[in-house]
């Protein structure tokens, strides 16, 4: 005789909220690798292959299933970011940002003064013709 199920979801909620810290990690990560698995069954023939395939043999055909069945199995899983880290990250970057910023202000500023240079060369040089070549003017 076959073995009945408790509950209607089938993996029960209690498993999976045992893979997660949270309820609401839960539904982002489920909706998230709902969302990959569809992608990967809509991109089918296309020979893209940058969506992950499932993970899992499943019985039903529906992504939120396959993603709840992956979760369970420990397929999908997810990171905490550590805000400081990323803070850290990003001024980090910041840094980096302003000194590419310094740089490209004292090239252009060598550039401005080579330009001046030239300029100011190039009116010596017609003011000296002018002089030279009074029928010119």
């Amino acid at each position: 005789m076959a073995q009945g199920r408790l509950t209607l979801m089938d993996p029960p909620i209690e498993d999976l909220l045992d893979k997660v810290d949270s309820k609401f990690t839960l539904v982002a990560l489920g909706a998230l690798r709902a969302r990959q698995v569809n992608a990967y069954y809509n991109s089918l023939g296309e020979g893209l292959g940058r969506v992950v395939p499932p993970q899992v043999a499943s019985v039903s055909g529906k992504p939120l299933s396959i993603a709840f069945e992956e979760i369970a199995a420990s397929k999908a899983t997810y990171v905490r970011v550590d805000p400081e880290a990323l803070a850290a990250e990003a001024e980090a970057e910041v840094e980096v940002a302003e000194a590419e910023v310094e740089v490209a202000e004292a090239e252009l500023v060598a550039v401005e003064g080579e330009l001046v240079e030239a300029v100011a060369e190039a009116v010596i040089a017609e003011e000296a013709s002018e002089d030279e070549d009074p029928a010119a003017g």
